[in-house]
């Protein structure tokens, strides 16, 4: 399958002196989340260029793929741990995104799409 090529690249490219490196659960998880993403935009653009068919292969792809990734955070846990983290880096505008990003994404590692969470970050901020 392609998900099995590319955790067996990602082990591949992260070797070290030649070794290969078994990769841990995170490192694993990060590879699904990566390849599932890969399909999400891959279906918008098909859906861009009329492609309805290709696109809707694409999302039942992610969506197989989406069911080895942990449940993903509800809207209200992630402007719950996006408001926590704004009042930590002491955020005030659009331009502070930047100190509240480092603070957010390690906690919502693998359960919110980074996307989801940029946007979330510059609504709040905007006020």
């Amino acid at each position: 399958s392609t998900l099995r090529a590319a955790i067996k690249k990602e082990e591949i490219d992260s070797r070290s002196g030649g070794q290969s490196k078994e990769m841990d659960d995170a490192a694993i998880l990060r590879v699904i989340e990566r390849e599932a993403k890969k399909r999400r935009d891959a279906a918008e653009e098909y859906e861009k260029h009329g492609r309805a068919d290709r696109a809707e292969l694409e999302r039942a792809e992610a969506a197989i793929l989406g069911e080895f990734l942990p449940q993903q955070l509800s809207d209200d846990e992630l402007e719950t741990i996006v408001r926590s983290a704004i009042t930590e880096a002491g955020a005030t505008a659009p331009g502070d995104m930047g100190k509240v990003m480092p603070l957010v994404l390690p906690q919502v590692a693998g359960r919110a799409d980074g996307k989801r969470v940029s946007t979330l970050v510059r609504q709040l901020l905007a006020g």
